[in-house]
Order: structure tokens, then C-alpha cells, then sequence
């Protein structure tokens, strides 16, 4: 076993179980995931009782709409990669598929997000109730 310098007790650091690490995080991005989805589906919600008449209505829809399909899959994959054990070598590289997949994934919903706050930010909520009493 190597001794590394600085560290008294060799044997007291014990490698950390991935198994663990990797469950700790996938329940940290199920726990997002949940967020961001009960997020869309609030907005979605206040899309469409806007009305077609609303600003990017059909953009909005579409967005969002994609964006909770996309959230649905991500969800899929982290359960599918809580429940792989990491310790099995044979199933890290699957594992580590699974993992990329759902990072890819969790990057094309951000972006998509940003879109959806960018083409939803006039008029929605408080807003549209200030602005419909007082139009300026």
C-alpha cells in the first residue's frame, strides 16, 4: 500500500465506496430533476390557461413540453443508475454510458430552460395581473 505524505494513519483512510457517492448523487439530481419538472409543468400550466393569444404561445408549449419529456428520460436514467452497482467492473462502462447520457441530457434541459425564462419572462403570473389593471 502507498503512504501518502501528510496522512498519519495508512491504514485509517479507507478508498470511499462508490457505491455510496454514486447513490448520494443520483438521489441529489432525482431531487432536482423533480424541481425543475414540477417547475415546467407550473409554467406549462400558466401557458395554457394564457391562451393561444398569449406572447410565444406555440414556443412556449413546445419548449416546455420537450423539456418535461427530456426530464422524464433524465429521471429514467438516474433510477436505472442508482440501481447498477458500481463495484461491478463489467457495469462501469455501462454505468458510465448511462451517466454521460443523462449529464448530456441534464445540459440540452438547461439550455432548453433558458430558452423557456427568456421567451416567458413578459407576462406571466404577478405580472400579467399587474399589468391587465394598469396598462402604461
Amino acid at each position: 500500500t502507498m503512504h501518502m505524505p501528510g496522512n498519519p494513519n495508512p491504514r485509517g483512510s479507507q478508498p470511499i465506496n462508490l457505491n455510496h457517492y454514486a447513490t448520494k448523487k443520483s438521489v441529489a439530481e432525482s431531487m432536482l430533476d423533480v424541481a425543475l419538472f414540477v417547475s415546467n409543468a407550473t409554467r406549462l400550466k400558466a401557458v395554457l390557461e394564457q391562451g393561444p393569444s398569449a406572447h410565444y404561445y406555440t414556443t412556449l408549449v413546445t419548449l416546455i413540453s420537450i423539456s418535461l419529456l427530456l426530464l422524464v428520460v433524465i429521471g429514467i436514467l438516474l433510477v436505472l443508475i442508482a440501481r447498477l452497482n458500481l463495484n461491478e467492473v463489467e457495469k462501469q462502462w455501462q454505468l458510465n454510458q448511462l451517466n454521460n447520457a443523462a449529464t448530456t441530457l441534464v445540459f440540452i434541459t438547461v439550455i432548453i430552460n433558458v430558452f423557456i425564462t427568456a421567451f416567458g419572462a413578459q407576462k406571466t403570473g404577478f405580472l400579467a395581473a399587474r399589468t391587465s389593471r394598469n396598462p402604461l
